[in-house]
């Protein structure tokens, strides 16, 4: 038979329970609606001509942004040969080489070069790059995300590497086997799934950036044939669509908006992936 007292702790856990579900939706609920928003706004000017042509010019209608989504995916390919290894290594040294005061330094550093505002690294980019080589270049924008992913994949990577059970060294090194054979053949592929997810991760982090992109990549109305040329980025062009007093281009704004969406969502739906399956294993 229950008490007065059972009886109010079984209300108080219920009350609570509700007000944390109630919390869940009221942080969620936002970020549904402006998803279906999107989709409503988007899904109409969706089509297989915005996927496969150019833009069209202002006032006329129809066309596409079929160069400024293969340069978003460019961008975010030379944002990963540039980014990831120097993130990567720097992530090893931290967690297998590494003193206890030059890792704090550097751990500092990076938790303070993540939150930079994603503008700074434009202007970086822009004093870094475009400045020297003459005018604004898909170069240029890879390098700018390539600054902000570094940080990212750098941390991800230690904490991953430090999860690898130390046994695993010692019975490695208990054989003879030389430090850097240990480092690459047995800590590298045992967290490799996990560097993997934090390199997706960063890179869903830049997919989206605008403000890098302008003071460096500029954006573009046709193909892009180098990485010394201006090049078209989803975020950009639905900067300019979304300024534009042409209506047809403000509707292809909402549909870039809903590919980036897209991009973004299929990226972190492979993190999760990656991530569930790691935590079978």
């Amino acid at each position: 038979m229950l008490t007065r007292y059972d009886k109010y702790r079984k209300l108080k856990s219920g009350f609570m329970s509700a007000l944390a579900v109630f919390c869940a939706i009221l942080v969620v609920l936002p970020l549904i609606l402006v998803f279906f928003y999107l989709l409503k706004m988007g899904v109409s000017s969706l089509s297989w001509d915005f996927i496969t042509q150019l833009p069209k010019p202002a006032g006329e209608e129809g066309g596409g942004m079929a160069n400024a989504i293969v340069g978003t995916l460019e961008l975010m390919g030379l944002a990963l040969v540039m980014g990831v290894p120097i993130g990567l290594l720097g992530g090893i040294y931290l967690a297998e080489y590494g003193g206890g005061k030059t890792n704090a330094w550097i751990r500092f550093g990076a938790d303070v070069l993540n939150g930079v505002p994603s503008i700074v690294w434009g202007m970086v980019g822009y004093i870094l790059a475009v400045v020297p080589m003459g005018g604004f270049s898909a170069f240029s924008g890879g390098l700018a995300l390539a600054f902000i992913m570094v940080p990212l994949v750098l941390r991800t990577t230690e904490e991953v590497l430090v999860l690898v059970p130390s046994g695993y060294r010692e019975a490695a090194s208990a054989l003879g086997i030389p430090r850097w054979k240990i480092t690459y053949h047995i800590v590298l592929r045992t967290a490799f799934k996990g560097i993997v997810t934090g390199v997706l991760l960063a890179l869903g982090r830049v997919a989206g950036e605008t403000a890098p992109i302008l003071f460096t990549a500029l954006g573009s109305n046709v193909w892009n044939n180098s990485i010394k040329e201006p090049i078209a980025a989803l975020p950009i062009q639905i900067y300019y669509y979304a300024l534009s007093s042409f209506p047809d281009q403000n509707n292809q704004a909402w549909a870039g908006a809903l590919v980036l969406i897209i991009l973004v969502f299929l990226l972190s739906a492979t993190v999760r992936f990656l991530t569930s399956r790691r935590s079978k294993i």
